[in-house]
């Protein structure tokens, strides 16, 4: 079943120094970390989107403050396209955020592999396991730039969060 291109919105979310991240693990990649997000939903804006996915995810209420880079996935992989047609091809939107209050919830619907959310220190991204790689690489430059960066395309063989 052809799905097509998937749109999904990820989260850069700074406060105090910290930036807030997705602490995830799955049998191929092992420990990672992810930025909080997801897909975006039929007729749904992108703004409605980080919010519903950020609330869901992490339990806190964000206001986007830039669009900041836009990044292509496409799995390779014969079999993940097969079982999840949906997820085999994807454009991330990424933005930076700040958090709307203090306040949090109880997430109501994380990621498969996501195992918590955690607040970690914006100088220690650099040695962390973060995916995809290329928004490790490029961390540092996506928060400090006036404009959205194009981070190119990649083909996986092995999907992430």
């Amino acid at each position: 079943m052809e799905t097509g291109v998937r749109s999904t919105v990820k989260l850069i979310i700074i406060n105090d120094g910290k930036v807030l991240l997705n602490r995830c693990y799955d049998r191929m990649n092992g420990d990672y970390y992810s930025l909080p997000g997801g897909g975006q939903e039929k007729y749904e804006t992108l703004e409605q989107a980080i919010r519903r996915e950020c609330l869901e995810e992490t339990g806190y209420s964000v206001e986007p403050e830039r669009f900041a880079a836009l990044f292509e996935e496409i799995n390779e992989n014969p079999a993940f396209r097969a079982e999840y047609p949906q997820y085999a091809h994807k454009m991330l939107h990424i933005f930076v955020c700040t958090l709307a209050s203090e306040g949090r919830a109880k997430p109501s619907e994380m990621d498969d592999s996501q195992v918590t959310c955690e607040w970690v220190e914006i100088s220690d991204v650099a040695n962390l396991n973060l995916l995809p790689k290329i928004v490790k690489e490029r961390f540092y430059e996506l928060l400090d730039s006036d404009g959205a960066v194009f981070l190119g395309s990649d083909h996986l063989t092995i999907n992430h969060g």
